[in-house]
């Protein structure tokens, strides 16, 4: 039975569900930053994903960049499956900017992550919830 790592769900906030993937928001208010998880038990990698799993999820990666890349009107959108830390099949799309916290590097690592006020997150999850509906 599928299962959010511990890690995923204390650090980020539930947006909706995709035919594949729950997405969920990184509580990092200094990047729109979302995750994309299968919903699948067990998924390490990409290479682990069933053949049509793995076209679905690539079909939810790709709209949800560009929805939030037109969403954040972003200079850059960064989609990574690192896993070093959180071994659980998770995809990062994050909209960067050539002004943001982190540019031109990336994101890990770099200063301190700075946690959306509750408004503030109701209202980035309501927007990215709007953009990717349908997908």
């Amino acid at each position: 039975m599928f299962q959010l790592h511990p890690q995923l769900a204390k650090d980020s906030f539930p947006i909706l569900n995709l035919p594949l993937s729950t997405v969920i928001l990184m509580n990092d208010a200094r990047f729109p930053w979302i995750i994309l998880v299968p919903e699948r038990p067990n998924l390490v990698d990409l290479h682990d994903l069933k053949h049509d799993d793995y076209n679905a999820l690539t079909r939810e990666i790709r709209g949800a960049s560009k929805a939030m890349a037109a969403l954040f009107t972003a200079d850059k959108m960064n989609v990574a499956t690192l896993g070093n830390m959180v071994p659980q099949l998770h995809i990062h799309i994050i909209a960067r900017y050539r002004n943001d916290a982190a540019w031109p590097a990336p994101v890990w690592g770099k200063g301190v992550a700075e946690p959306y006020e509750t408004t503030a997150a109701e209202a980035r999850i309501n927007d990215i919830r709007v953009a990717l509906q349908g997908l």
